[in-house]
């Protein structure tokens, strides 16, 4: 239990900061199997749909800071080598 007005608020924003940083890992999740799907189907237009909106969603979560600046670097890169397999 928190002894301050103050550490208690920032246990409140922690709690809402938590669940909305859960809310943007999972969408990024999805975009990342779908993109992967997608390059595993071999179907270039889809896959280059997908891995353009999966980059931008990671993009995002990095300008946010909800994962590191590198993390999101990692996650793209070997994203767009496997979609430049396909090519």
């Amino acid at each position: 239990m928190p002894t301050t007005k103050a550490a208690a608020k920032h246990q409140r924003q922690t709690v809402k900061q938590t669940a909305r940083n859960r809310g943007v890992k999972n969408r990024i999740k999805a975009a990342l199997k779908l993109a992967r799907k997608s390059i595993a189907a071999k179907d270039k237009t889809k896959a280059a749909a997908d891995v353009k909106k999966a980059i931008k969603l990671l993009d995002k979560a990095a300008q946010n800071k909800v994962f590191k600046k590198n993390t999101a670097s990692r996650h793209k890169s070997r994203l767009s080598h496997q979609f430049n397999k396909i090519k």
